[in-house]
């Protein structure tokens, strides 16, 4: 993995190759942000552009002996973590170096659900266990064959307390020329005594365009709708996938939001309920999925008042309804209107009665279009 083979994200590789170039480089440092923008790429490109051994024009070569290496996950100094499945008395993360490499080979993005569907246990909770850190210990202490010892670490957040607690030395008084790069999705999560003693580098969300760019590739959209499912990404390459994946939902889930809002307008409080239910047969995650949408739908509809389409980010059928519809989400009920929705998202996350809770809020939307 090179710098130049990552989208975006072009301050991050200046200050990551200003820090080797100028051996300012800590012994251990964090990488993170919002899962999808490309932060392992980020750690496996500083990983190979310190091990190159013909670095050029701020990268590295992809050619030399290191680069191969690096490029089948082969490289003698580098070591891998990241959280496995239980099994048995000793667990560590070589137990699974097969199904690493070819995860992420093909999920160079690291989606998490993929991972759990290699380990082949979706509702598993993976962790890094105590016996990683012996592991990297003993890799630490092995002799360098021409460049540092790299421990790559995905997810240092699902890492146990007793493999930090025996990590803490080895990250204060590393050996010789060791280096720790962390990958997270959540720094607040990661143990307070593994942050602190970490150098961070955040990396933020991609922009709309380089998005946009990535799914017209990836997917043959037109460039309007890709815009479109990139905006609505957040800059989460993950998200677009997810997004492009879920077309035929978003269609679904513009019809349960028509039928709401009329239902709502005409005080229709019976059908509301029916309405409900079917929302409620979704499922948790379903009727989560859904409400988000509806956050979507409330924002964009508030917006498209501004009479700005270059700010708009509606499919046809959305622009559609909108251009009738927009005029009842206004300053006097969007603030409600969103409160509402999040509320309602953290009282079916928290397993509540989805019949009741959303049943409830159908029936404030009522009170809420009329402002």
């Amino acid at each position: 993995m090179r710098f130049a083979d990552i989208p975006g994200h072009e301050p991050v590789k200046t200050r990551l190759r200003n820090l080797v170039d100028d051996d300012r480089m800590p012994h251990a440092l964090l990488i993170h942000g919002q899962p999808g923008i490309g932060k392992m790429m980020m750690a496996r490109a500083l990983a190979q552009y310190i091990h190159c051994t013909d670095r050029h024009d701020g990268d590295s070569c992809g050619r030399c002996p290191s680069c191969l290496q690096h490029r089948s996950f082969n490289h003698i100094d580098t070591h891998f973590s990241y959280p496995v499945l239980k099994k048995g008395e000793r667990t560590v993360s070589d137990d699974e170096i097969e199904r690493w490499r070819e995860y992420v080979a093909d999920n160079p993005y690291m989606d998490f659900g993929q991972w759990l569907a290699m380990l082949d246990n979706v509702n598993g909770q993976p962790a890094i266990y105590v016996e990683e850190s012996v592991e990297i210990m003993r890799f630490m202490s092995l002799t360098s064959h021409g460049g540092r010892q790299i421990n790559i670490m995905w997810l240092p957040e699902r890492m146990r307390v007793e493999c930090a607690n025996k990590l803490l030395k080895l990250i204060e008084e590393p050996m010789g020329d060791s280096l720790f790069i962390l990958v997270s999705n959540d720094a607040e999560s990661v143990l307070p005594t593994i942050y602190s003693r970490t150098q961070r580098v955040e990396m933020l969300r991609l922009h709309d365009d380089v998005v946009m760019r990535y799914i017209e590739s990836r997917y043959g959209l037109s460039a309007g709708e890709a815009m479109i499912q990139a905006h609505l990404a957040e800059g989460s390459i993950l998200q677009a996938d997810a997004r492009v994946h879920n077309i035929e939902r978003r269609q679904q889930f513009l019809e349960l939001f028509m039928r709401l809002m009329r239902l709502a307008y005409k005080k229709r409080v019976a059908e509301l309920r029916i309405w409900s239910n079917e929302i409620a047969s979704m499922g948790r995650e379903g009727s989560v999925d859904f409400l988000s949408y509806c956050l979507d739908q409330v924002r964009e509809n508030f917006l498209y008042q501004l009479a700005v389409p270059e700010l708009r980010y509606l499919t046809v059928d959305e622009e559609q309804f909108a251009h009738n519809f927009h005029r009842f989400i206004n300053e006097r009920n969007v603030l409600e209107l969103t409160s509402r929705l999040e509320k309602t998202v953290t009282d079916i996350k928290a397993n509540g009665n989805a019949r009741i809770i959303m049943y409830d809020f159908a029936v404030r939307v009522i009170m809420l279009l009329r402002r």
